[in-house]
């Protein structure tokens, strides 16, 4: 992107508005979800970062590399990739083809073909701009989740000098400290890290532990109660399997809750039809821009607009809080309150846009 291009991109960006519902968050009342876009933008010369699509094939050369699929298989699973809507389903069956015949998960070849495929990270960050944003929030106290393989933010995080600790959820008590706060610069990865096979969950078996332990369930899901997730480059999330089971299908009134998602506002008729569908599960939509590239300093303007706000306790900052304070009271009111769970599963269009 030459000097031009840049200086349009942030004349634009400075001429948005911005949700004040959003901006007037302080940055302990939210909760970053992480997801592909990130690490596309911030390593984009790593294809397998761009997308799910773009991991899966990615994998499927590894695995044709290493030779630990068969030549049949590996011809099949690129047709699925091309042809099949639903790429989680394709991810789950080529985990299992990669996997022991016993239906275990572990061990497996998948872990070395994620391993293959991220090789040397920290040599491809290129516009870490994000992460910076991501990071300024986090010193504020705000929390961060990834549906991620890759350890992008944790790398770059620990070359500013932050004490970076990935987690995932096979460690139980790490993630109720986290989840209560007590974690500062902890990432926890719902699907685990490449990095670690022994916490790697790859599908439905492999968090069956933790959704049938009550303590972190309502620990976990009393954060989809009170804090306002923002999902930063998340394409499928509210389509996997380990997020709606953890937060989305046991979570109700959703439509009284306050989240956040940017997204890419391709087409008007699209964008707008998933706002109204997204309102039903308590999350706003909101536009970073028509083009990729805006994401970036959208992310950086919108983190600026955030950290602006002075903590009405500035001077007294309980780190350990899980209530933020613009949502306290309706935050009570909903945790003594029984309903009836009205939300619909969530699919994606044709052109990758997501609806109910």
């Amino acid at each position: 992107m030459d000097s031009s291009e840049q200086s349009t991109i942030r004349s634009e960006q400075k001429s948005r508005k911005f949700l004040k519902s959003l901006i007037r968050k302080q940055p302990r009342d939210l909760l970053l979800v992480i997801g592909t876009g990130v690490s596309a933008a911030v390593a984009p010369g790593i294809p397998a970062l761009c997308s799910w699509r773009s991991c899966i094939e990615a994998v499927i050369e590894a695995a044709e590399q290493l030779e630990v699929l068969h030549p049949g298989d590996v011809a099949e699973f690129r047709k699925k990739v091309i042809k099949d809507r639903d790429l989680l389903v394709v991810a789950h069956d080529l985990i299992r083809k990669m996997s022991p015949r016993t239906g275990d998960t572990k061990p497996n070849f998948f872990q070395d073909c994620l391993m293959e495929v991220f090789d040397n990270l920290e040599q491809h960050i290129q516009n870490p701009v994000v992460l910076q944003s991501i990071l300024r929030l986090m010193e504020r106290g705000t929390m961060v989740l990834t549906t991620n393989y890759d350890n992008l933010l944790e790398i770059f995080g620990q070359q500013q000098g932050k004490p970076m600790e990935s987690l995932d959820l096979k460690d139980k008590d790490k993630v109720l400290q986290w989840a209560r706060g007590h974690i500062k610069y902890g990432v926890l990865h719902i699907h685990g890290l490449y990095t670690d096979p022994c916490g790697m969950v790859l599908d439905s078996s492999g968090y069956k532990d933790v959704t049938q332990d009550p303590e972190v369930m309502e620990v976990l899901q009393n954060l989809y109660r009170t804090k306002s997730f923002l999902f930063l480059g998340c394409g499928e999330t509210l389509r996997d399997q380990i997020f709606q089971a953890l937060f989305l299908y046991t979570v109700k009134n959703k439509v009284d809750l306050e989240h956040y998602m940017l997204v890419l506002k391709e087409n008007e008729d699209h964008f707008f039809k998933l706002q109204a569908d997204m309102l039903l599960h308590g999350i706003k939509v909101v536009s970073y821009g028509d083009c990729f590239k805006q994401f970036p300093e959208y992310v950086q303007d919108l983190t600026a607009q955030i950290c602006k706000q002075r903590s009405p306790d500035a001077d007294r900052v309980d780190s350990t809080t899980l209530l933020g304070t613009s949502c306290v009271d309706c935050a009570k009111r909903k945790l003594g309150e029984n309903g009836t769970d009205s939300s619909k599963r969530i699919k994606q269009s044709d052109n990758g846009i997501l609806t109910i």
